[in-house]
C-alpha cells in the first residue's frame, strides 16, 4: 500500500524478497517513507563511490607496473573497438561483404560505450585529482 506512493516496491524489489513487506507493514506515512528512499539512495551512492575508488586503485597499480603492457592495456583497448565499430560501420553499410548479426553490433556498442566512459573518465578523475 504505502509502497506504491513513492515507487518503494521498485527500488527494493529483487533485492530482498520481504523488503517490500516489511516497509509496507512498517512504514505509517510518505515523510518516513521519504527518509527511507533518502537512506536507501545514500547507501547506494556510498556502494558506487566504493567501487569506484577500487578501479581507480586497480588502474593506478596497472600504471605503476614496469611492464610495458598493464600500462597500455586500457589505451589498447580503447583502439581496438574504436577500430572494430568503424570495421562495422563499413561493413553494415554494405561496402564489405559481410553479415554481423544484431547482437554482436550491441554487445560491441555496450562494450565501447563502457570502455570509453570508464577510461575518458577515470583519466578526468585521475587530473582533477592532482
Amino acid at each position: 500500500m504505502i509502497n506504491n506512493i513513492l515507487g518503494i516496491g521498485n527500488i527494493v524489489k529483487g533485492i530482498f524478497p520481504s523488503v517490500e513487506r516489511i516497509l509496507d507493514e512498517t512504514i505509517t506515512n510518505k515523510e518516513e517513507m521519504q527518509t527511507v528512499l533518502n537512506e536507501l539512495k545514500k547507501l547506494e551512492n556510498e556502494k558506487e563511490a566504493i567501487i569506484e575508488q577500487e578501479v581507480t586503485k586497480r588502474w593506478e597499480s596497472d600504471n605503476a607496473q614496469d611492464s610495458w603492457l598493464p600500462r597500455n592495456i586500457r589505451p589498447l583497448v580503447l583502439a581496438f573497438l574504436v577500430l572494430s565499430t568503424i570495421l562495422l560501420i563499413f561493413i553494415d553499410a554494405g561496402t564489405i561483404q559481410f553479415v554481423v548479426d544484431d547482437e554482436w553490433k550491441s554487445l560491441l556498442q555496450i562494450v565501447l560505450i563502457t570502455v570509453i566512459g570508464a577510461y575518458f573518465g577515470s583519466r578526468g578523475l585521475e587530473k582533477i585529482k592532482k
